[in-house]
Protein backbone atom coordinates (compact mmCIF):
# COMPACT_ATOMS: atom_id res chain seq x y z
CA UNK A 1 0.00 0.00 0.00
CA UNK A 2 1.44 3.37 -1.04
CA UNK A 3 1.56 6.27 1.39
CA UNK A 4 0.84 9.42 -0.68
CA UNK A 5 2.54 11.79 1.78
CA UNK A 6 5.92 10.06 1.74
CA UNK A 7 5.84 8.04 -1.49
CA UNK A 8 6.66 4.94 0.56
CA UNK A 9 5.28 1.52 -0.28
CA UNK A 10 5.02 -1.47 2.02
CA UNK A 11 7.69 -4.17 1.97
CA UNK A 12 5.13 -6.73 0.77
CA UNK A 13 4.09 -4.50 -2.13
CA UNK A 14 7.74 -3.90 -3.03
CA UNK A 15 8.46 -7.65 -3.05
CA UNK A 16 5.33 -8.37 -5.08
CA UNK A 17 6.19 -5.68 -7.63
CA UNK A 18 9.85 -6.66 -7.95
CA UNK A 19 9.71 -10.49 -7.66
CA UNK A 20 6.06 -11.45 -8.06
CA UNK A 21 3.56 -12.71 -5.55
CA UNK A 22 4.43 -15.56 -3.18
CA UNK A 23 4.19 -18.89 -4.98
CA UNK A 24 5.19 -17.57 -8.40
CA UNK A 25 8.33 -19.00 -9.99
CA UNK A 26 10.13 -15.65 -9.96
CA UNK A 27 9.43 -15.17 -6.25
CA UNK A 28 10.49 -18.74 -5.45
CA UNK A 29 13.76 -18.23 -7.34
CA UNK A 30 14.45 -15.02 -5.42
CA UNK A 31 13.69 -16.65 -2.07
CA UNK A 32 15.99 -19.62 -2.82
CA UNK A 33 18.81 -17.23 -3.64
CA UNK A 34 18.17 -15.26 -0.48
CA UNK A 35 18.43 -18.41 1.63
CA UNK A 36 21.84 -19.11 0.09
CA UNK A 37 22.89 -15.54 0.86
CA UNK A 38 21.81 -15.94 4.49
CA UNK A 39 23.88 -19.13 4.87
CA UNK A 40 26.91 -17.32 3.43
CA UNK A 41 26.53 -14.43 5.87
CA UNK A 42 25.97 -16.74 8.85
CA UNK A 43 29.14 -18.70 8.11
CA UNK A 44 31.19 -15.55 7.61
CA UNK A 45 29.88 -13.99 10.84
CA UNK A 46 30.54 -17.17 12.84
CA UNK A 47 34.07 -17.40 11.43
CA UNK A 48 34.79 -13.79 12.36
CA UNK A 49 33.32 -14.18 15.87
CA UNK A 50 35.82 -17.00 16.43
CA UNK A 51 38.63 -14.82 15.01
CA UNK A 52 39.33 -17.32 12.24
CA UNK A 53 40.67 -16.44 8.82
CA UNK A 54 39.29 -18.24 5.80
CA UNK A 55 42.52 -20.24 5.67
CA UNK A 56 42.21 -21.28 9.33
CA UNK A 57 38.57 -22.29 8.87
CA UNK A 58 39.45 -24.25 5.74
CA UNK A 59 42.21 -26.16 7.55
CA UNK A 60 39.93 -26.97 10.51
CA UNK A 61 37.13 -28.12 8.18
CA UNK A 62 39.35 -30.07 5.81
CA UNK A 63 38.64 -27.96 2.76
CA UNK A 64 40.32 -25.09 0.92
CA UNK A 65 40.39 -21.33 1.45
CA UNK A 66 38.99 -20.98 -2.07
CA UNK A 67 35.97 -23.12 -1.14
CA UNK A 68 35.31 -21.09 2.02
CA UNK A 69 35.56 -17.88 -0.01
CA UNK A 70 33.11 -19.22 -2.60
CA UNK A 71 30.63 -20.13 0.16
CA UNK A 72 30.95 -16.72 1.84
CA UNK A 73 30.42 -14.99 -1.51
CA UNK A 74 27.39 -17.17 -2.28
CA UNK A 75 29.07 -18.34 -5.48
CA UNK A 76 28.03 -21.96 -5.57
CA UNK A 77 26.12 -24.87 -4.17
CA UNK A 78 27.28 -26.36 -0.89
CA UNK A 79 27.07 -30.03 -0.08
CA UNK A 80 25.11 -30.49 3.13
CA UNK A 81 27.76 -32.79 4.62
CA UNK A 82 30.48 -30.20 3.87
CA UNK A 83 28.39 -27.39 5.30
CA UNK A 84 27.80 -29.36 8.50
CA UNK A 85 31.53 -30.15 8.79
CA UNK A 86 32.51 -26.51 8.27
CA UNK A 87 30.11 -25.37 10.98
CA UNK A 88 31.06 -28.15 13.40
CA UNK A 89 34.83 -28.07 12.94
CA UNK A 90 35.26 -24.33 12.37
CA UNK A 91 33.25 -22.19 14.74
CA UNK A 92 32.09 -25.26 16.70
CA UNK A 93 28.40 -24.85 15.99
CA UNK A 94 25.51 -27.05 14.92
CA UNK A 95 23.37 -26.76 11.81
CA UNK A 96 19.64 -26.79 12.50
CA UNK A 97 17.30 -27.24 9.54
CA UNK A 98 13.57 -26.58 9.37
CA UNK A 99 11.17 -27.72 6.70
CA UNK A 100 8.13 -25.56 5.99
CA UNK A 101 5.48 -27.41 4.04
Amino acid sequence: MKNDKTNLISWDDHMNDKYGKPGTSSREKYEEGFEGFKIAVLIQEARKRKNLTQVELAIKAGTTKNYISRIENNAGDIRLSTLMRIIREGPGGHLILRLDV
